[in-house]
């Protein structure tokens, strides 16, 4: 049986997230608090403190209060609003799992509706807030920012779907949705566990590493969850690949100059730029070896639709180096960024902006396909008249 369809790898993945969902919820909610209120109940901020040090959190509170002031009640409604969204996701899953339809859809509308109010809020902070001045400074903003405009697209994508009668679509844009919003939680994770392998740093280069690879872990989750949730083997009317041989050579080519581009400068900054690039490779290799084994097994067992789809994303992670390549110059020039922290910002977006593509192209695949399906079903059935003919 394929590893990610299994119904054991599902129920420790879902179980997994739904932990770790539960467990962020208080804390997210909290987390503000003593911003406006000093003193203020905040769990995970005395958690963070025994789990690293006093004075890493210290260190982080005083460079994260100048960033919030202009923005603080904003910021309080997205923190709590996003604590409710870690409960209504697991909540959304079960319901989608059981099978309760009116239950999921009404979830569903409070979730479309919390994920507008909570990206609201960020985005006020966005805007008000200086990407040189925000809270581990430009390189920071430019992936807040990114995650925020992913994720109401993804979302807007996900009630599109579902109302033009897609629900394969529409689970695909959810879980990529979701996906999005678990940076959150992940990087709490991480504010806890990278000090001990990487001591001594403050929380503004936590956060610098963190970015490198948060966005490929999260959108390489939701294509997991995706494959997981569809047992289909073939999609009638898929036709020729929208991913063929030359395609995805092509693609292999531009994503292998860019990674050795990348590499080439960000080793340029010694032990800072390695730090960064290692958090970038780490998961990507990861992500590329999984993504082509599938595809391969895929195309062994004559599974037409999983293949295309592990393709089609596999194009999309090797195009990956090469929009951050890019993305740096126009970086550096558009926002007046220095060389590091574009270079930094830039290899950050990558992967999240081209898996949004990648599920964009295969949902555009399957809509396609459904077309080509539904324009060949009068052809092949008989007309009444023809039918009447035959002696």
């Amino acid at each position: 049986m394929r590893p990610w369809t299994s119904s054991t790898w599902r129920r420790v993945a879902a179980a997994s997230v739904t932990v770790v969902c539960l467990s962020y919820a208080p804390f997210a909610m909290t987390e503000l608090w003593s911003y406006a209120r000093p003193g203020a109940p905040s769990p995970g901020t005395w958690l963070l403190a025994h789990t690293v040090s006093p004075r890493y959190v210290a260190d982080a509170l005083a460079t994260r209060i100048a960033p919030y002031r202009h923005s603080l009640i904003p910021m309080i409604v997205h923190s709590v609003l996003g604590g409710l969204l870690m409960l209504l996701g697991p909540a959304q899953l079960l319901t989608a799992t059981r099978r309760r339809a009116r239950l999921h859809r009404t979830l569903g509308v409070l979730f479309a509706v919390t994920v507008y109010a909570s990206m609201a809020g960020a985005g006020l902070y966005l805007a008000r807030t200086a990407p040189r001045d925000a809270f581990s400074g430009a390189a920071f903003w430019i992936v807040l920012a990114t995650i925020l405009v992913g994720t109401v697209l993804s979302v807007t994508f996900g009630i599109l779907a579902a109302i033009g009668g897609y629900p394969d679509l529409h689970q695909r844009w959810m879980l990529l949705c979701y996906g999005y919003l678990l940076t959150a939680p992940l990087l709490r994770l991480e504010w806890g566990a990278l000090p001990a392998v990487l001591p001594g740093l403050p929380m503004t280069e936590i956060n610098r590493v963190a970015i490198m690879h948060l966005g490929s872990l999260v959108v390489f989750g939701a294509l997991l969850a995706s494959r997981a949730r569809d047992p289909r083997d073939t999609v009638e009317g898929l036709g020729r690949s929208w991913a063929p041989l030359p395609v995805t050579a092509a693609a292999h080519l531009a994503g292998a100059a860019a990674l050795v581009w990348i590499a080439r400068a960000l080793t340029a900054y010694g032990a800072a730029g390695n730090r960064l690039l290692a958090a970038y490779l780490l998961p990507y290799v990861m992500a590329y070896a999984v993504m082509a084994i599938g595809a391969r097994r895929a195309a062994r067992a004559g599974r037409s639709w999983a293949r295309e789809e592990w393709r089609i994303h596999l194009v999309g992670l090797c195009l990956a180096p090469a929009l951050s390549a890019g993305a740096v110059t126009v970086l550096q020039h558009t926002l007046g960024l220095g060389r590091f922290t574009a270079l930094t910002a830039g290899v950050a977006i990558g992967c999240g902006i081209t898996a949004f593509g990648a599920t964009l192209g295969a949902s555009l695949r399957l809509m396609y396909a459904r077309e080509v399906r539904r324009r060949s079903l009068p052809a092949a059935l008989p007309t009444p008249r023809a039918t009447a003919a035959v002696p």
